[in-house]
């Protein structure tokens, strides 16, 4: 695990060709029959009329601590500078951040609680704001590196997977994935950025989003990262099938704190 911005983020998420392992498509069958088992000690044969949701957001509630990176101006930081990796990973120029990743984000999404709260700021509040995250983009943009077009980038990256007959549903979002799945060696990286300092939930988030995508695919992915750009601290693991185990027991912990609160 790196601990902090290597010279490219690009270029230490790919590596070594010669050196990635060969393409793992035997362990997704395994981890999803533990999830699986794991949902029907919990839950049992009946359906629900509601199922159960896990995403990134829940794994963190498990270990609530206050983070000023969910208050409202601080989610509004995030989506932007999400925008603003979606506008990096296709090539586009920025020349004012602020700007740039809200029309983005408007032309994506319209209005919505999000944005009427955006909108409520008053100038002074709107100045801070489009300051700070100028600051967060120049961190992100000095550690990123170029993304080449020939590892067909991917932004905003939606997984969803039913489990238990549905019964249990898991959703993410990875901001950003490179490389190909048709390769014979391992080749997929995903990359997560947070605007906030990075800490144990950091660490859930990057287990979670390996498992969507070996549940996804029935491939896993080479690596798995995520970024802050209020630091510059990167973390970057190596998917194996002992980290997405852990990432099965996350969600198995989480579906079991949803089923008891019931």
């Amino acid at each position: 695990m790196l601990a902090s911005s290597p010279f490219s983020v690009v270029e230490a998420l790919r590596g070594d060709r010669s050196k990635r392992p060969l393409i793992d498509i035997a362990s997704a069958g395994g981890l999803r029959s533990l999830l699986e088992d794991g949902i029907f000690e919990i839950i049992g044969a009946q359906r629900l009329d509601t199922p159960l949701v896990v995403r990134t957001s829940t794994l963190h509630q498990r270990f609530a601590t206050t983070d000023l990176g969910m208050s409202s101006t601080g989610r509004i930081r995030g989506v932007l500078i999400g925008q603003l990796l979606r506008l990096l990973s296709v090539g586009m120029s920025i020349e004012h951040a602020f700007d740039d990743a809200l029309a983005a984000w408007r032309g994506e999404v319209g209005a919505n609680e999000l944005t009427e709260r955006l909108d409520a700021l008053d100038d002074d509040e709107r100045a801070r704001l489009a300051t700070d995250l100028e600051a967060h983009f120049v961190t992100l943009t000095r550690a990123l590196g170029e993304i080449p077009a020939r590892w067909t980038p991917r932004s905003s990256v939606r997984i969803f997977q039913r489990l238990a007959g549905g019964n249990v549903v898991l959703r993410d979002v990875v901001d950003l994935m490179i490389g190909t799945s048709t390769s014979d060696v391992a080749s997929i990286a995903l990359f997560d950025v947070t605007t906030s300092p990075l800490g144990e939930g950091a660490e859930r988030s990057m287990r979670f989003h390996a498992l969507m995508q070996t549940l996804r695919t029935s491939l896993m992915p080479l690596r798995t990262s995520t970024f802050s750009s209020a630091t510059g601290e990167i973390w970057i693991r190596d998917v194996d099938y002992e980290l997405l185990a852990r990432s099965v027991e996350d969600v198995i912990a989480c579906i079991r704190d949803q089923w008891s609160a019931r």
